[in-house]
C-alpha cells in the first residue's frame, strides 16, 4: 500500500524534544501532529487522513540476534515484554525489547529515539528494539565525546542485529538535495523498498537500488553534524548532505538547539522519507521471544532458558 504523501510539509516538527523517545507518527486513524519547531519540542509529521500506512512484511535478521527471531517486521508495531539479556551473550545483563512503534521517533542528537532517556551517547545502554545503535568514527573532539564509543565495534562488525552498518543515497529529483540513511544491512534494504515505493516521484535516477557499505572511518562518509533525524533508539538515522548542525559538538547537546536546516532543500522528499523511515523500520515484535542458548550452558541456565520459553513462548 502506498503511504499518502503529506500534504503540507512541516519539517518544523521534527525539533528536539525534551523526551528522548520520540513521538507517535500520526499514522493509524486521523491526521498526525506537528510541534512548532523549537528547541524542545517535538511531534513527529503526520500523515494523511487514513488508515493502516502500509503493508507488512518480514524482512531477515543477520548478525547476533539476543531476542533469537530470525525475522523483524516493515511496518511491524513491535512492543512486548522487555527482557534481561543472559549471561553468555552479547551485553549480557542489559535490557532488551518491549519498546514499539509510536516510540520510533528521536530527535537530531545521537542517543534519542531511547524511552526515558534525554541525555546524549549511547554508551551502556539496553537495547529497547533490539538493534545496535549506529556508531560514528573520527576522534571525539571538545564537546563531542558522547559520540564516540567503542563497544559496538567498528561499522564493519558483522555481530550488529542486522548485520554489518551500511547506508543508502536518496537525491531529489527537482533539486540538489541528497540525503542519506544509515543503518544495519538489514534496515538499509528493507527501507530501500519502502522509501522506492512511497517516494518514487520525488527520487533521482541515482538513489539507491542496494544497500552500500558504510565505513565510518571514511571522512567522505556521512558524519554526526549532518544527522537530521534519529530513529529506533539511534540505530537508524537521516543524515542531509551540507548540513551542519553545530549543537553536535556541543557540550550540552541535549539543550542546545539546533542549526536550522539550509534553504531551497526539497522538503516534500525530506518529509517523505521521514515517515516513511518512522513507518517502515523493521521492528522485532513483542510475540514468541526466545534466547538463543549460548554453548555449554549450565544446569541452572538451562532452567532459567526453558522458564523464558514458558512464559514468551
Amino acid at each position: 500500500m502506498r503511504i499518502p504523501l503529506i500534504t503540507n510539509p512541516q519539517y518544523q516538527s521534527l525539533g528536539r524534544r525534551k523526551g528522548g523517545g520520540g513521538g507517535k507518527s500520526g499514522s493509524s486513524g486521523g491526521k498526525g501532529g506537528s510541534g512548532s519547531g523549537s528547541s524542545g519540542e517535538g511531534g513527529t509529521p503526520g500523515s494523511s487522513s487514513g488508515g493502516t500506512s502500509g503493508k507488512t512484511s518480514s524482512v531477515p535478521v543477520g548478525g547476533s540476534s539476543a531476542s533469537g527471531k530470525s525475522t523483524a517486521t516493515a511496518y511491524g508495531s513491535g512492543g512486548g515484554k522487555s527482557l534481561i539479556i543472559p549471561s553468555g551473550q552479547l551485553f549480557a545483563g542489559r535490557s532488551a525489547g518491549g519498546a514499539s512503534r509510536d516510540q520510533v521517533y528521536g530527535t537530531r542528537m545521537y542517543g534519542s529515539g531511547y524511552p526515558g532517556y534525554n541525555s546524549p551517547g549511547v554508551a551502556g545502554r539496553g537495547f529497547p528494539f533490539w538493534f545496535w545503535p549506529v556508531i560514528w568514527g573520527g576522534s571525539a573532539g571538545a564537546g563531542g565525546q558522547y559520540l564516540h564509543d567503542n563497544e559496538y565495534g567498528d561499522s564493519f562488525n558483522t555481530s550488529r542485529v542486522g548485520g554489518a552498518m551500511a547506508e543508502a543515497t536518496f537525491s531529489s529529483n527537482s533539486t540538489g538535495t541528497t540525503f542519506h540513511l544509515l543503518s544495519d544491512n538489514t534496515t538499509v534494504a528493507s527501507l530501500i523498498s519502502s522509501v522506492n515505493t512511497n517516494c518514487s516521484s520525488h527520487l533521482a535516477s541515482s538513489s539507491s537500488m542496494s544497500p552500500s557499505p558504510f565505513n565510518a572511518s571514511d571522512p567522505g562518509d556521512p558524519q554526526p553534524q549532518q544527522a537530521v533525524q534519529y530513529y529506533r533508539s539511534s540505530s537508524v538515522v537521516l543524515t542531509l548532505d551540507g548540513y551542519n548542525n553545530s549543537a553536535t559538538f556541543s557540550s550540552t547537546p541535549n539543550t542546545t538547539a539546533d542549526s536550522p536546516l539550509p534553504s531551497g532543500i526539497d522538503t516534500t522528499l525530506l518529509d517523505c522519507l521521514n515517515y516513511t523511515i518512522g513507518q517502515a523500520a523493521p521492528l522485532i515484535d513483542g510475540a514468541s521471544l526466545r534466547y538463543t542458548s549460548p554453548p555449554c550452558i549450565g544446569l541452572v541456565s538451562f532452567i532459567w532458558i526453558l522458564w523464558l520459553l514458558a512464559h514468551y513462548a
